[in-house]
């Protein structure tokens, strides 16, 4: 074999130790040249410079396939090194007996609640982590608004509340009665979480609702950005702080829209994310770090990032860690083992934590098992508190973020101090209680503690003098909610005046009618600048596209590129004072938007009127949980569903045609929903709308239904206003003179041209005089005649009340039909107070893909099911026999075996 066919690789002698020590000083060498260079670099180009150097090392070593390992996360140390932090302006102590008279009277507040109504519930764990958090703020920097600054917007993490009422007891905004009586709100006590339905001078924002607080607080921030920009508000340094849980974070719309966040460059916003690793039944990420786990999301994403995870008294032990093994161990700490620590001994935790390098144990070999176990966490380090605030509050740029590490029931030693049951500890015995006296130093006796009193110092004590000087510092007390701004006039009627008349032969939906509303207010001089169009990405479905030339999307950095349909006279116009909110495919962020307009009179003091438009299927069905915070935040402005209807949106098929929202829409208190057919009706309830909500500050909300279906609009008849805003009127009596039998056919949105179909069929074919009835909304007759029906049954001495639909049906004579492009539910929640028999056709099922008229036909709600309900309903009223229906039912061509739709 030829030498040349061999390929090994001869063995290579191992190094000499000299030659093994020799290059190992040489790489030493070559490491202090490279950090000497950047030394020098950073002293005289600063850490700019440095970064930059860094980059374009990268770039170099990817060029040449060097792959280097990717970590969003920086060590698992406070971000704020102890020499940079800023000194503390407040009095330590002083602050720190406030802090504790509070957590006391929170935690007396829920225990004396569940001692006089057993189940009442109420949270003591979570203000118990979150106390150093909220104090730091109150006292230096929560600003309240007041005539001369806008004050800081605030969503408080909604199972603390507890210490905010505590606070505000010793401010004298509320009584002993008031604490006396959490969460008896029928008694007049205080709402069980933030709650500004039932708390309307007091909460701004609902924030118990799991995951809305952070979305929310970031389309608010956003929102101010937009007012500002247009110039509608003066810029401030105003600040939206939101208060999250650690566990909080795992909901879908918590972390949903942080990206918008940092492209929007909120540097406005602040969230401070108290992670005391537990949720309500157990640590929120046992094997993992939860802290390290958002801080990558967050930085990922393009926010600063603040970590304030050790207190104080961990600064010696790292300043002493030269070699790393501190910040390598607490690195490998995992979230449940340190849990473990909160309730160990002193010897447990030197021996599993510092235990493990012998370097450490020998770093706390001066200290005591008791120094050992009170090491403490961040979050309840008001130094380490403050100095991130402090950062975050002046940081540009970007918005930021604060991980601050705490402890769940921080105080509450064996009652429930960072145990899994902390979230649901709802009462102490005498001996916690005792134990929690002694631990905050609250001047209760023996004998009192037991009854778990509150405790608030006299109004001259250095403590309440203290309290109420920083908050005067601040401008005022807070949290506090105040419904002052201007009203808006309600547009002439002369706006609408061309929807009042007949369209022709021209053919239109009701989305384009409501679209053209939209686009006259927004050039009305008066109201037109309020108006906030809101689409989550289906401007061009909905007909709007239109407003991007006329007012421009919102973009708070303009528009940086060409679009490419440029050209084009309708092109995609961004730009910093845009009018539309054009939100992308989110309905959740698309309503938070609108949640943030429509309760600007509060937050601002300036009414904005939002238009928020989208899929109806993608309302109620997906974003309910907002809806219903948007009603409790006292929310103004109109929800448009467009598409609407089972039927009528023919190619999109189940997922997307929406036959149920209306009756969702039931629960919702304050929520007006309508189901307009025509252009004056829309234009009616529209114009209703804005009197209602703007002019004579009634809280409410409008929700209609609009369908893509174009066909001619009718002139509106006189005199049917009412009708329209009380839910029914008659749309068009018979003409029919001498027929044998009476009908009353009822139809909403799309369906009533059906309706009008039918009613030709029966009068020409089957002898039947028909009226025609247009429903626009089945609440409103619902929540008409229940309410009347309530009155008379509360005053059965007094004349009895007649409901609208009583009122308008009590000389109508034969049967009733109604049809709807909704489930039958909707009709039959009125039936009670229709004249019998009553017939309901609705679109039970999900949804198909097909043209229109196959759609009603299978979903039977077309004009042939309406001709051959009528028939039926005059056979049950015994008016025709059998064998007429029969026939009818044949030369309709309609199959009595097939598939009920709802079984499909």
């Amino acid at each position: 074999m030829d030498d040349r066919d061999v390929t090994m690789t001869e063995p290579q002698e191992e190094l000499s130790a000299e030659a093994q020590a020799a290059a190992l000083r040489m790489k030493v060498e070559e490491e202090r040249e490279w950090f000497d260079s950047l030394e020098y670099i950073y002293q005289n180009e600063g850490p700019g410079r440095v970064r930059d150097m860094l980059q374009k090392l990268q770039v170099w070593a990817q060029k040449r396939g060097v792959k280097t390992h990717f970590s969003a996360n920086t060590p698992y140390i406070n971000t704020i090194q102890p020499e940079d932090q800023p000194a503390y302006p407040g009095d330590r102590d002083i602050e720190r007996r406030i802090k504790s008279i509070i957590r006391w009277n929170a935690m007396a507040m829920v225990v004396r609640a569940n001692r006089s109504a057993s189940g009442i519930g109420g949270h003591i764990s979570t203000y118990a982590s979150v106390a150093t958090l909220f104090e730091v703020g109150f006292n230096h920097f929560f600003r309240a608004k007041n005539k001369n600054q806008d004050g800081d917007i605030i969503y408080y993490q909604g199972h603390a509340c507890p210490g905010i009422y505590a606070r505000a007891y010793l401010e004298g905004r509320l009584t002993e009665k008031d604490l006396g009586n959490f969460r008896r709100e029928l008694s007049g006590g205080l709402s069980s979480y933030p709650h500004p339905h039932l708390m309307p001078d007091f909460w701004q924002f609902p924030t118990v609702s799991m995951g809305l607080s952070p979305i929310m607080a970031i389309y608010q921030a956003r929102f101010q950005h937009y007012l500002i920009d247009r110039g509608i508000k003066e810029r401030t340094d105003q600040k939206v702080w939101a208060f999250l849980g650690d566990g909080e974070l795992d909901e879908p719309e918590a972390l949903g829209a942080i990206t918008l966040a940092s492209r929007a460059h909120l540097d406005n916003l602040i969230f401070v994310v108290n992670c005391n690793l537990q949720r309500l039944d157990g640590p929120v990420r046992g094997n993992g770090k939860i802290i390290q786990e958002l801080e990558a999301v967050f930085r990922g994403a393009g926010w600063n990032v603040i970590k304030v995870i050790w207190g104080s008294d961990w600064d010696p032990l790292l300043a002493q860690d030269t070699h790393g093994l501190l910040t390598k161990r607490m690195d490998e700490l995992i979230d449940g083992q340190q849990q473990r620590y909160v309730i160990s001994t002193g010897e447990y935790i030197r021996n599993d934590f510092f235990g493990k390098y012998p370097e450490l144990l020998d770093m706390v070999k001066n200290y005591s098992d008791d120094q050992v176990r009170k090491l403490q966490r961040g979050g309840h380090d008001p130094e380490k508190v403050y100095a991130a605030y402090k950062a975050a509050t002046i940081h540009t740029g970007a918005p930021t973020v604060i991980l601050a590490q705490t402890i769940k029931g921080y105080g509450l030693g064996e009652a429930g101090e960072g145990r899994n049951i902390s979230h649901q500890q709802k009462k102490l015995n005498e001996q916690e209680l005792k134990e929690f006296r002694s631990r905050f130093g609250i001047p209760i006796s023996d004998e009192d503690v037991s009854d778990a009193p509150f405790y608030k110092p006299a109004e001259d004590s250095p403590e309440i003098q203290y309290l109420k000087s920083r908050r005067r510092e601040l401008g005022g007390s807070i949290p506090v909610r105040s419904e002052s701004a201007n009203a808006i006039r309600t547009p002439p009627n002369d706006l609408f005046s061309e929807f009042y008349k007949s369209s022709g032969d021209r053919e239109i939906a009701t989305t384009m009618t409501a679209v053209q509303i939209i686009t006259k207010l927004l050039k009305n001089k008066d109201i037109g600048k309020y108006i906030v169009p809101i689409v989550p990405d289906e401007a061009r479905t909905f007909g709007m596209e239109a407003m991007f030339r006329q007012v421009g999307i919102y973009s708070h950095v303009g528009q940086n590129y060409e679009p490419v349909d440029r050209e084009s006279l309708l092109y995609y116009k961004e730009a910093k004072d845009g009018q539309v909110l054009e939100e992308g495919i989110t309905e959740a962020g698309s309503m938070s938007s609108f949640i943030a307009a429509g309760t600007s009179y509060s937050t601002h003091g300036i009414q904005m009127v939002p238009f928020f438009i989208f899929y109806s299927m993608f309302g109620f069905q997906r974003i309910g949980d907002l809806i219903w915070a948007a009603l409790d935040m006292r929310t103004r402005g109109f929800l448009f569903g467009g598409t609407s209807g089972r039927t009528t949106l023919a190619g999109e098929g189940l997922q997307h045609q929406d036959g149920h929202s209306h009756l969702l829409a039931y629960p919702y208190p304050h929520l007006s929903a309508y189901d307009p057919a025509f252009a004056y009706e829309v234009a009616v309830i529209v114009r209703d709308g804005i009197y209602r909500m703007y002019e004579k500050g009634e809280q409410v909300l409008y929700y209609l239904t609009l369908v893509n279906e174009a066909y001619p609009m009718p002139e509106m008849p006189k005199g049917v206003e009412p009708g329209i805003l009380k839910g029914m009127y008659k749309y068009k009596a018979s003409m029919a003179k001498g027929l044998k039998h009476k009908a009353h056919l009822m139809g909403s949105g799309a369906i009533l041209n059906e309706v009008l179909k039918a009613q030709d069929m029966l009068e020409s074919k089957y002898n039947v005089s028909v009226d025609v009835w247009s429903v626009t909304s089945y609440k409103e007759l619902f929540k008409n005649a229940t309410d009347t029906e309530r009155y008379n049954l509360l005053h059965p001495s007094s004349a009895p009340r007649k409901s609208h639909l009583e009122s308008i049906l009590e000389k109508e004579q034969g049967i009733f039909v109604a049809t709807s492009d909704y489930v039958k539910a909707l009709p039959c929640s009125i039936s009670k107070w229709i004249p019998t028999p009553f017939v309901t056709l609705g679109t039970d099922g999900f949804g198909r893909s097909d043209t229109r008229a196959d759609l009603r036909d299978f979903f039977e709600v077309d004009s042939r099911y309406i001709v051959y309900g009528t028939l039926a309903g005059l056979l049950w009223k015994g008016e025709l026999e059998a064998d007429v229906v029969t026939q009818a039912r044949k030369d309709l061509n309609l199959d009595p075996d097939k598939l009920n739709p709802i079984d499909c």
